[in-house]
């Protein structure tokens, strides 16, 4: 079984029941970290619907966030989440400020790899 986060009627992720599992309670996590809603909806009859300019101010508070910590093992656990929910931005089509990462943080190069293995 899968699960569909779609975007304007757009399927943008179709992943199975248990990364989709995980993904959205690492996302609450974060939406509670920040205090920034993430504009990705509850998992309702296996669908959850994104709002795009809500997720786009929530990937720039998460990026934002994210340079600004020098915590080795804060930037490991969240990396990983941060590469997956720019995908899914990307593919809602929100153009990702990935400017707002002060350095290179390889995330950006992670992202782009884990597209192609996230199915649609």
């Amino acid at each position: 079984m899968s699960q569909y986060f779609e975007a304007g009627g757009q399927t943008v992720w179709n992943p199975s029941n248990g990364a989709s599992r995980l993904f959205l309670r690492q996302l609450r996590s974060f939406e509670e970290e920040l205090g920034v809603p993430s504009g990705i909806g509850p998992m309702e009859a296996d669908e959850c619907e994104i709002t795009p300019a809500v997720l786009e101010e929530f990937v720039a508070a998460l990026l934002t966030w994210r340079a600004g910590t020098d915590h080795a093992v804060v930037q490991v656990l969240s990396d990983g989440f941060i590469a997956t929910v720019t995908v899914i931005a990307e593919r809602a089509g929100i153009d990702v400020a990935w400017r707002l990462l002060a350095r290179d943080s390889g995330v950006r190069e992670c992202a782009h790899r884990l597209d192609r293995h996230m199915a649609r």
